[in-house]
């Protein structure tokens, strides 16, 4: 009789994680950049010398969403430049600045340094890292001046050509975190300066408006400012100032 034959063996699967050892990892070491070390040291200056605190309000953001979408196309038409929301927020702070004179000093040594002048640090994300250049005299500029100038300085940031002196001298700092869908923070300090405006993500929120609840698009704003130099009323009406000048930029535009 004949033997039966055998079926042949079918190979079994291997597993590519059987070959790998279980838990085996990598880390990559890299020296930091002189600039990632600088930011590093000056914002931990800022949290050794500064007594900070934080201050937060909202923003309906409405009217300057109607205003900017009304007017973008004749704005970039006549101006060369793009309307976005920096430009009323630069302003509504510089007003603020000029009323508020305690946001817009410093503290050097045992004396207080007063501006009559508003420069705001506008923090850009770079490659390399966070750099913060300054708009001189925003006091005196107006929307198409601050959105031709931050457009400017963010191209000069972005290709690596940023100079010393475009970061130097500030009075305030204004930081947007919004870009990146943040919904709340707590900006640190940028010294010397006493204060710095955090600007946040934009999301529809149902509010009270009268008696009626509506869908508005809002804004929490951040204020962190030296206390050492700053008082909470003198902080909680200058971020009401922004608030003001954001939701009616007619008191811009009129000096209210």
């Amino acid at each position: 009789p004949s033997t039966p034959k055998k079926e042949p063996k079918t190979a079994e699967p291997t597993s590519t994680a059987a070959k790998k050892p279980f838990g085996e990892r990598t880390e990559t070491r890299v020296q930091m950049s002189r600039m990632r070390l600088r930011i590093a040291e000056r914002l931990k200056d800022a949290q050794n010398t500064a007594a900070m605190l934080t201050t937060f309000n909202e923003i309906d953001m409405s009217t300057i969403m109607a205003v900017r979408s009304k007017y973008k196309d004749a704005f970039l038409e006549k101006h060369g430049v793009k309307l976005g929301f920096m430009s009323a927020f630069v302003a509504a702070s510089a007003k603020g600045l000029m009323a508020h004179p305690q946001v817009n000093g410093q503290i050097d040594g045992k004396e207080i340094v007063y501006h009559d002048y508003a420069d705001i640090s506008v923090a850009v994300a770079t490659p390399t890292g966070l750099v913060t250049p300054v708009l001189r005299n925003t006091e005196s500029m107006s929307f198409h001046e601050i959105e031709a100038e931050i457009a400017a300085l963010g191209r000069k940031a972005r290709d690596g050509k940023i100079a010393i002196e475009d970061m130097l001298g500030g009075t305030f700092t204004i930081s947007n975190g919004g870009v990146y869908g943040s919904l709340m923070g707590t900006p640190i300090l940028n010294p010397p300066q006493t204060a710095i405006l955090g600007m946040h993500g934009i999301f529809k929120r149902p509010v009270a408006v009268g008696d009626s609840i509506e869908i508005r698009p809002m804004m929490y704003v951040a204020l962190t400012y030296d206390h050492r130099l700053i008082d909470g009323s003198d902080a909680v009406l200058f971020l009401r100032k922004i608030k003001s000048g954001v939701e009616d930029p007619t008191t811009l535009l009129l000096d209210l």
